[in-house]
């Protein structure tokens, strides 16, 4: 990919919906991009193959996925095959958070943007139409901020690295709508706590109701391949 601004970004890509949309609003923006995936023992490692698929249809600079095995601490439904997926829905911060997962994602992605030089820093995080998730907030997202000025290189020097969350506020449906309109290919994500190895979603998890959901108020067809 060119520019012809030169500008640089770090853009953590899951292989979901919400990161693809995220990667294609920081192509749109000018960024020359370098997506960033992690193997951090998910359930659903066939994410990481969309993740490769995304990032190469968006024709990114590089991409790096990054082997750090959260399972071995455990915690979560999404690291943890003893704790099942709950596919009903539930009062407070469900068992599929991944304790510090946002922390230490970005915490790669700063490292990765004082090599490169970025000048921002993409994530996907959703305040709306997400499983309250306390490292989606914008509470988490303006701390995290205040950090990447303290304690970079960059930030000491005067150069800002800006942790960009362009889709905060939007709920699924605009989220949606807006990969839409930049020709985002759904049929490549895989959103699903517990996709199969060929990435048929589940249908019951949180993440599959509100993308299911996401679709259908935003009147576009749905490409996502369910499980029979």
């Amino acid at each position: 990919m060119t520019s012809t601004t030169n500008k640089r970004a770090i853009v953590l890509v899951s292989g979901g919906l919400d990161s693809a949309t995220c990667l294609a609003i920081a192509v749109d923006r000018g960024f020359d991009c370098y997506a960033l995936s992690f193997d951090y023992g998910q359930r659903s490692a066939s994410e990481l193959d969309a993740a490769s698929r995304v990032a190469a249809s968006a024709r990114v600079v590089d991409h790096k996925i990054i082997d750090i095995n959260m399972g071995t601490i455990g915690g979560s439904a999404l690291t943890d095959t003893d704790i099942s997926v709950p596919e009903q829905e539930s009062e407070g911060i469900p068992v599929t958070y991944v304790p510090a997962r946002n922390t230490i994602f970005l915490s790669y992605a700063l490292a990765w943007a004082e090599v490169v030089a970025a000048e921002a820093i993409f994530i996907g995080v959703n305040a709306l139409d997400y499983s309250g998730y306390p490292d989606c907030r914008p509470e988490y997202i303006a701390a995290f901020q205040t950090l990447v000025n303290l304690a970079t290189k960059a930030g000491v020097e005067g150069t800002i690295i800006s942790l960009e969350t362009p889709l905060i506020d939007l709920s699924k449906a605009e989220i949606i709508k807006t990969g839409a309109g930049l020709n985002v290919d759904y049929a490549a994500t895989v959103s699903c706590y517990q996709a199969d190895a060929q990435g048929h979603a589940c249908g019951q998890c949180d993440s599959c109701r509100f993308r299911r959901k996401g679709f259908e108020n935003a009147a576009v067809e749905d490409p996502t391949r369910y499980q029979q």
